[in-house]
């Protein structure tokens, strides 16, 4: 039995596609498929059901799988465990992150932390919360940079910012008039956000679900930038994050001042895994730069 067959029949079985799975690993679909019959014929039993256009997992697969997976991220933590003997800082880094943080702070850590270490590779996944701890869950991530706190004891998290939340709206609209606002002001008021799987869109709910009431959403959509053109056009208002503040024309952002109108930004990692050297060299490179990235009147993180 061979690492790199068991690594196939996790990919096969987590896209639930013979091709799917040979375009991750980068090899043939037929390569694949006779590393996948060997490994049966090693077992003495079938892993999946072939249908024509899918496959799915047998009993027997339904078995293997989690064992597999375990023999993979034992391989992949003696690895890790190996390279932190290495006298400089190498390898790769594969970082997951929400859509509401990515555009923002990105930008602003990543180069000088690459321009710092030129020899390390760093890969960004993109997604929504749930998608980004499963994928921590299966190793294909070693860290994700996402709102706090996140559910699971599975999980660590460190906190490396905190940020105001923003109240958004038409430039002719009186909730601006007096350069701040209040979460009890927007009760009743017609709300555009993030749609359901968005962690932001939580962190604006339960604000206002603090103050006892439920936000009217209006419109729902997966871009804050469709969002700011709709309150632009006088359509609602909206909360958005502090570094998503910008200069945009027909808009407005006004800080809110309620105590639970803040957002925490941390970077969570799998407990189960080995804190690699490069994993420690970014979190300190964010405890560097905190300061500057903070954005400007932002609530610093306690302690």
């Amino acid at each position: 039995m061979e690492i790199h067959q068991i690594r196939y029949m996790c990919a096969v079985a987590e896209t639930g596609s013979f091709t799917r799975a040979a375009a991750r690993e980068h090899i043939s679909q037929p390569s694949l498929s006779q590393q996948i019959i060997k490994l049966e014929q090693e077992l003495g039993t079938k892993l999946f059901y072939r249908f024509s256009r899918s496959v799915g997992l047998t009993e027997s697969g339904q078995i293997f799988l989690p064992r597999a997976k375990q023999v993979l991220r034992a391989v992949a933590s003696a690895k890790s465990e190996i390279q932190e003997m290495t006298a400089t800082a190498c390898g790769t880094l594969k970082i997951g992150v929400i859509p509401t943080i990515a555009p923002y702070l990105l930008p602003r850590v990543l180069p000088p932390f690459s321009s710092k270490f030129p020899q390390v590779n760093i890969n960004i996944t993109e997604d929504i919360t749930s998608v980004l701890l499963q994928k921590l869950r299966e190793t294909a991530l070693d860290m994700a940079i996402v709102a706090l706190p996140v559910r699971g004891g599975e999980f660590i998290s460190e906190e490396i910012l905190r940020e105001r939340l923003y109240l958004v709206a038409s430039t002719k609209n009186p909730l601006c008039r007096n350069g701040s606002a209040h979460l009890k002001d927007l009760a009743g008021e017609p709300f555009l956000l993030l749609k359901e799987g968005h962690c932001f869109r939580d962190t604006a709910v339960a604000a206002c679900r603090q103050l006892k009431f439920t936000p009217n959403v209006v419109f729902e959509s997966g871009h804050l930038a469709s969002i700011l053109g709709m309150v632009a056009a006088g359509m609602g208002i909206s909360i958005v994050p502090q570094m998503a503040v910008e200069s945009r024309s027909g808009c407005t952002f006004v800080a809110i001042g309620d105590e639970s109108a803040v957002r925490r930004i941390g970077l969570v990692r799998l407990r189960s895994r080995f804190r690699s050297r490069l994993q420690l060299e970014l979190l300190k490179h964010f405890s560097t730069y905190s300061s500057a990235l903070q954005p400007e009147n932002a609530m610093a993180p306690e302690g």
